[in-house]
């Protein structure tokens, strides 16, 4: 077993691992910019060592300064957390010659399903359904492609091959469209990328998006976790996760599960990864892509299967077998996740950035929360926006929602404008809480339009205080009911 890790990341997911690190009795190893030199990742671990820069460029993502690092410190592994190097594979291949196992999947994998379209006509072969596309060379003439986008019918989606994070995608309605959007993607891919090529494939009208867990070691074994809906995005990107799905039957759930345990045999796969889906309104099912690393939302599955997902990662790392079979996986209650961003939904969620004059968490029976931020932690424009992720658990789904609300109402953030309120309210909505998500219906139904989409500081005081109890001197309940504001919730601190 490893002795010391070093987490190659920042924030909330640096004092996720460092957590399980520490309870396997393995020093876990810090690694900061100069903006994140107070950051709550960086007391969160035993050792922590300066990147000596500023931007991502700077520091998360120069391999080179991390595994010097890696290297003088003793750290027998690097764990790359998600975003930066973690789908690296060029990272991966310099961990293994530096001496220090990446624990993820190998640069080989990573480097394969990298390239979705490969990824895409491997699993193809395998008998994975995926959705019909065409892919040709990078310098491909704009009336050849037109005339596949016209075969496989408008509208279509041109998606960047090296893309993530919804980079260098676009939806094209027509085939006067196409030449624009297929140089817009281009651009982007090249600036996000470093790699231009795009794919186009059929757009599926109002799909949900599913993905699945899976696992596999060293030693052939390969399982999947079931799976999360992570339909509701904004710009391509999650904002909710729940699992399980509110869509799958359980024969539907098999073929997906299935599906994904299939990618994962035909692709090699070890460690943690996730088969990504699209769900039409009739129940099929086509593959989207691979993750090759842990997700941001991998708290949710680990809510409802019971079992500690980076525990998982560190032992497959490691060479030992997986600590659980598929027989004897099930899912148990509901679980969401709601992801705490600054950024001001009125605006089309532009991000924020400023000191956190105050912050206060809600804490209970199934509420978690992964954070990776503190009262004075300066939110910066160097980094994703995310402060925090909220995971909550119940019997049923309407349970866990409810639950969800109840926190929001509590969760406090003071100094940037933040989606706090924007969540409560999506939650909330009559077609959220029966279920009926796909991967548009931010743009189809109005959320928290009417306001900025936040509480006034003076709101969020009392309810702060009322959240932490002090209001029941008053013998009032404290804030918790749906149907009230922060000042009515607060009961006599009104008077205050």
């Amino acid at each position: 077993m490893f002795r010391k890790v070093l987490i190659a990341n920042r924030g909330e997911i640096v004092a996720r691992v460092a957590q399980t690190l520490q309870q396997m009795g393995i020093v876990a190893v810090a690694v900061y910019s100069e903006p994140d030199r107070r950051s709550p990742h960086v007391a969160a671990c035993d050792e922590a060592y300066s990147l000596d820069g500023r931007t991502s460029a700077e520091t998360y993502l120069r391999g080179d300064k991390i595994i010097d690092i890696a290297r003088s410190c003793g750290a027998d592994a690097i764990h790359p957390g998600y975003g930066f190097l973690s789908e690296n594979a060029e990272f991966a291949e310099a961990c293994g010659k530096a001496g220090v196992k990446f624990i993820g999947p190998s640069p080989k994998v990573i480097r394969g399903l990298g390239d979705k379209v490969a990824a895409k006509e491997m699993f193809a072969a395998a008998g994975v359904p995926v959705v019909p596309g065409w892919s040709g060379k990078a310098d491909a003439k704009i009336e050849d492609i037109k005339k596949h986008a016209a075969t496989i019918g408008f509208p279509v989606l041109i998606k960047a091959t090296a893309g993530g994070g919804g980079k260098g995608i676009r939806v094209v309605e027509n085939v006067d469209q196409l030449a624009a959007g297929i140089e817009a993607a281009r651009r982007e891919a090249e600036a996000a990328f470093g790699d231009g090529r795009v794919f186009i494939e059929r757009y599926v009208e109002r799909p949900r998006h599913v993905e699945f867990q899976v696992f596999g070691d060293e030693h052939g074994n390969v399982v999947h976790l079931f799976e999360r809906e992570c339909s509701i995005q904004r710009r391509h990107q999650k904002i909710i996760e729940e699992s399980p799905s509110p869509a799958l039957n359980p024969a539907l759930r098999e073929r997906m599960g299935q599906a994904a345990v299939t990618a994962a045999r035909v692709a090699g796969y070890t460690n943690a990864g996730t088969v990504e889906f699209l769900v039409d309104a009739s129940g099929d099912f086509y593959f989207l892509e691979v993750n090759t690393r842990l997700q941001v939302e991998h708290p949710v599955t680990e809510m409802v299967v019971h079992h500690d997902l980076v525990r998982a990662q560190v032992l497959v790392a490691a060479g030992q077998r997986l600590p659980f079979e598929q027989e004897s996986l099930r899912q148990d209650g509901h679980a969401i996740e709601c992801r705490i961003y600054a950024e001001d939904p009125s605006r089309q969620f532009v991000p924020s950035t400023g000191t956190i004059e105050h912050y206060a968490a809600p804490a209970g029976p199934g509420i978690r929360v992964d954070s990776g931020v503190l009262e004075g932690s300066e939110v910066s424009v160097y980094y994703d926006p995310m402060l925090a992720k909220l995971i909550l658990a119940g019997r049923t789904r309407m349970e866990a929602i409810d639950r969800a609300i109840w926190a929001l109402e509590r969760f406090v953030i003071m100094g940037v404008k933040n989606n706090v309120a924007f969540l409560r309210d999506l939650l909330m909505h009559d077609r959220f809480r029966s279920g009926e998500l796909h991967t548009g219906y931010l743009e189809e139904h109005r959320v928290c339009d009417d306001r900025d989409g936040q509480i006034p500081d003076e709101a969020l005081i009392v309810a702060a205080l009322a959240a932490q109890g002090l209001a029941h001197h008053s013998g009032e309940p404290a804030a918790g009911t749906h149907d009230l504001g922060p000042w009515e919730a607060a009961g006599r601190w009104r008077a205050f």
